[in-house]
């Protein structure tokens, strides 16, 4: 739109006769009919030679735009630009999971997520997939699942990643503050993640499945025991909820699904053992992934026919 005239400026200055309008490039002009007072040419205003003072310029067609950046109208407020950086982030780091009903591991590796209040995607492995079968029936020990992938770096192993993001969201505490505690909740979760072996393959995690009166042979009976003791040790030492206070913390992410394979089974506890597992089962993350699994297929036939 052409500008209204200044004050300084009180009429146009008028257009000579046989004068050529000028193109903007450096070769001669074409020729065109001579101007008329108050026509429009070549995108100038011309006014009447003897404008009144309340005489306002009729503006010419609008030029067209830059392409990309459409003009607003004159005392609009410019678009806001698109944010970028940090904040316009969603979920910046990708969690590699198998199924939610049968993984126990996937399920600590999501939980650690979840505390740590770390935006994730979800990748989905299939439980058809041959490595991610043979774990799910404890035939190997597979590092696929879990597996965080985040700001360029792939961390696997649920341990690795539980002190990754502790390391990332210190303010979480995914381990405690104190050092003893510290040290405590360490070496629970290790014996967690290295451990109970005849409690795997006894009871494997099956959140769908109910079996009232599972009768549970010797090994498991030795492993289930340990469990307990290190349970209601925790509970006296910190007070509980949870197993180091008030908090969720890494050794609580590392035994919730052994608090589902208590329920799956019908495990007989004790009532602090039975509290503790309603507490971790009533957390929004697990309630979140055992609706998730609720809805999953039934993908391995081997552990549902077999039990």
């Amino acid at each position: 739109m052409a500008a209204a005239p200044t004050s300084k400026s009180r009429s146009a200055p008028r257009a000579k006769p046989g004068s050529r309008a000028k193109t903007g490039a450096e070769g001669p002009a074409a020729k065109e009919p001579v101007a008329k007072a108050g026509v429009a040419k070549a995108g100038v205003v011309k006014k009447s030679a003897v404008p009144s003072k309340t005489a306002t310029a009729t503006p010419s067609a609008p030029a067209p735009a830059r392409a990309g950046k459409p003009s607003a109208p004159k005392g609009a407020k410019p678009a806001d630009k698109p944010k970028t950086g940090p904040a316009a982030a969603v979920a910046t780091a990708t969690l590699t999971i198998s199924s939610k009903n049968y993984s126990s591991w996937s399920l600590r590796g999501f939980l650690l997520c979840r505390l740590a209040g770390l935006d994730i995607a979800e990748a989905r492995v299939s439980a058809e997939d041959p490595s991610i079968r043979a774990e799910l029936l404890l035939q190997s020990s597979s590092f696929l699942v879990p597996r965080l992938d985040h700001d360029g770096l792939r961390i696997w192993d649920t341990l690795a990643i539980g002190e990754y993001l502790h390391e990332l969201k210190p303010e979480a505490g995914l381990l405690p503050t104190d050092r003893a505690a510290r040290a405590h909740c360490r070496s629970i979760a290790g014996e967690m993640h290295s451990g109970f072996a005849n409690l795997r393959s006894a009871l494997p995690m099956n959140i769908k499945a109910r079996h009232p009166g599972f009768k549970v042979w010797t090994g498991a009976q030795g492993d289930i025991l340990r469990i307990v003791t290190i349970w209601t040790g925790c509970l006296k030492a910190y007070g509980g909820p949870y197993l180091f206070g008030a908090a969720p913390t890494l050794a609580d992410a590392m035994y919730a699904p052994v608090c589902s394979r208590f329920t799956t089974y019908d495990v007989p506890l004790d009532p602090a053992s039975r509290a503790y597992c309603r507490t971790i089962l009533a957390l929004p993350a697990m309630k979140e992934w055992t609706a998730a699994a609720l809805a999953e297929p039934d993908e391995l036939e081997e552990l549902d026919v077999e039990f």
